[in-house]
């Protein structure tokens, strides 16, 4: 018979195996041993060993994991408890420059983490948000820090000025006995855990908050997205920030990176709602003209005035000198070397550098990027790019890496799979396993691809068609219809609108993502990056194909007219950014992908690529 401790460390080895595909390392296995023991022995002395224990349970809908979730029956309304817990190794910790959510730990002097009170209670309220058989019992979800080697209260009191509630308390290794009771309070010990593990494991998920659907309230009235993890550790920054330029007339940089669908843009987000709310200065800018247009029409649709919070990077050349408070810069990768364009005054053509002209209007500029999404020549947005100029002003530059995943049905794996198909990462492509969160198939004609697509709008969900930069691009017909430039075989689509006016039916190209009506058309990189939509269907062309076991790039097939002439770029950074385009385009979707190439040999690779069929669910 397996002592509790033992379970523990199967399960865990278990779970990796699961969750990543490969047999967890006994170095793996032992670091966690560290802290479940410890939880088994709370256990066993609160008599509930008949609970159910998750280990790393996957949050719907995102690649995070909470620490352990206890399944059982509460004690007092006989209705199904959860208790979500964050286990801590931290011996000491003190609040980071008196600030309340951010504390340092014992190694880390410049690295302050999330308060793990606010890191747990996000986990229970996204559990809540998102597992529909939760609706309505606020009771079914608590939430506890355990800091199970902190024996001295003195080395922790700092982290009990953080406020506390049912869904986030905190708790120490001296305050033992007082965890245990709670745990005693939550759940159970008569009643096996089980079926509630189950009932949790197999709920129903809510429909995910995309990011366009609630922007209007996010920013007018309250939050309404619930960040979780590194996300609430870099809100928790910038407020940090502002408070402190304001209290001790400083200035300094904040960099936020993750991959797509990492929640950069809900940061963005709710960081200009909470901001504008509190009566700072803030402003939101990026380099997508069709980014920046939606947000515009979605987020100011009952306050015009909301409108003017959304700017581009181009228009701070002449702005004062810490003006703002923030300033918030979504999509920095699309930074360019300089504002100027032809339509700038000659008063401003002075090569001055864009990014001095961000970092100098705002006292606290805020830079969100994916360094693998610069897909156009001139874009300058880098960790390293942003870092050294800061470092040239003696500014302190504090850098948030987000690690969830929050597109693609929160599916790490997919992410990884496709970096490593289009060699942005190491490793050889590998075939792709399947995941129960995110279906990817191959199309063996464009016409297949659409009618799969076409019959998810039927059944109310969102899908987009988009392209590599591969076709010809006319402009619309005297009678205001679009040519069909995207042809492969006997099918041919047009392209997204060009401008910002409807054509027809079909919607000008900043709403092409959001319109129901831009179905019809295929979209480029351009309209579709920065967006999301349920499914997407991406048409791989001939810039882009397999050969010899890896993909290769042809810049004779490209038709982009950012890569016109060869003088401009060299062959590395073509090829560079090519694969960076499709890995944008092959993360958009949220609950799958369908992939057709125009090649043949390179569809006939796909196919051998993603050999596990579609997953077979209620929607298919």
């Amino acid at each position: 018979m397996l002592t509790l401790e033992q379970q523990f460390a199967l399960r865990i080895a278990e779970q990796m195996v699961f969750h990543t595909g490969r047999r967890a390392a006994p170095t793996e296995v032992r670091s966690w041993e560290r802290s479940l023991p410890i939880l088994a022995q709370d256990l066993e002395q609160a008599g509930l060993s008949n609970v159910e224990v998750l280990v790393e349970h996957h949050l719907p809908l995102t690649s995070k994991r909470a620490d352990v979730v206890l399944a059982g029956r509460h004690p007092r309304t006989g209705g199904p408890s959860y208790v979500v817990i964050e286990l801590k190794q931290w011996s000491r910790a003190t609040a980071w420059d008196d600030d309340r959510e951010l504390v340092l730990i014992d190694g880390f002097p410049n690295a302050p983490r999330l308060h793990p009170v606010a890191q747990v209670r996000g986990y229970c309220e996204y559990l809540t948000d998102f597992a529909k058989f939760l609706d309505g019992q606020t009771d079914a979800v608590a939430g506890a820090a355990y800091l199970h080697n902190a024996m001295a209260e003195a080395d922790v009191r700092d982290l009990y000025d953080y406020p506390q509630d049912s869904r986030g308390q905190l708790f120490t290794g001296a305050r033992r006995g007082e965890f245990i009771e709670f745990l005693r309070d939550r759940l159970d010990p008569d009643v096996p855990g089980g079926p509630y593990a189950d009932q949790l494991i197999n709920s129903a998920i809510a429909p995910s908050k995309q990011l366009l659907a609630v922007a209007a309230d996010e920013v007018q009235r309250r939050e309404q997205f619930v960040l979780v993890a590194e996300q609430k550790l870099a809100h928790a920054m910038v407020l940090h920030e502002v408070d402190r330029a304001r209290r001790r007339d400083s200035k300094s940089v904040v960099i936020v990176t993750g991959g797509p669908g990492s929640g950069k843009s809900v940061i963005a987000l709710s960081l200009l709602g909470d901001l504008a709310r509190q009566g700072r200065s803030v402003l939101h800018a990026t380099g997508s003209r069709s980014f920046t247009q939606t947000l515009r029409k979605v987020a100011g649709k009952r306050q015009p005035r909301v409108q003017k919070m959304f700017k581009y990077f181009n228009q701070f050349m002449d702005a004062e000198p810490n003006n703002l408070d923030v300033l918030i810069l979504d999509e920095a990768h699309r930074i360019r070397e300089t504002s100027v364009d032809r339509y700038t005054k000659a008063a401003f053509r002075t090569g001055r550098r864009q990014v001095d002209e961000l970092i100098a209007a705002a006292r606290v500029p805020v830079f969100l990027l994916d360094q693998h999404q610069v897909v156009k020549p001139g874009e300058l947005g880098t960790v390293e790019e942003i870092r050294g100029y800061a470092a040239d002003l003696g500014l302190p530059v504090h850098l948030i890496e987000l690690d969830a995943q929050f597109r693609c049905g929160g599916s790490e794996e997919y992410i990884q799979w496709v970096q490593r198909l289009l060699g942005l990462a190491e490793g050889e492509p590998t075939p792709w396993l399947g995941d129960p969160a995110f279906d990817v198939r191959v199309a063996d004609s464009p016409e297949e691809m659409e009618d799969f697509l076409q019959g998810k709008i039927e059944a109310g969900y969102g899908a987009r068609m988009s392209a590599g930069y591969c076709w010809p691009w006319s402009k619309p017909r005297p009678d205001e219809t679009l040519v069909e430039d995207v042809q492969i075989g006997d099918w041919s689509r047009p392209w997204n609108v060009q401008g910002d006016r409807m054509v027809g039916n079909a919607p000008p190209a900043a709403l092409w993502a959001t319109d129901p009506n831009g179905f019809g058309q295929v979209g480029c990189i351009y309209t579709a990056q920065g967006f999301e939509y349920d499914w997407s269907g991406v048409i791989l062309g001939p810039d882009l194909i397999w050969r010899d076991g890896r993909f290769t790039t042809n810049w004779d097939a490209n038709r982009d007219p950012a890569f016109r002439s060869r003088k401009s770029i060299d062959d590395a950074t073509f090829d560079r950014l090519v694969r960076n385009t499709y890995k944008v385009l092959l993360t958009r979707g949220m609950r799958g992908t369908v992939l057709y190439s125009s090649d043949p040999e390179t569809r006939e690779a796909l196919h051998t690529l993603v050999a596990v069929p579609g997953r077979q669910t209620d929607e298919n």
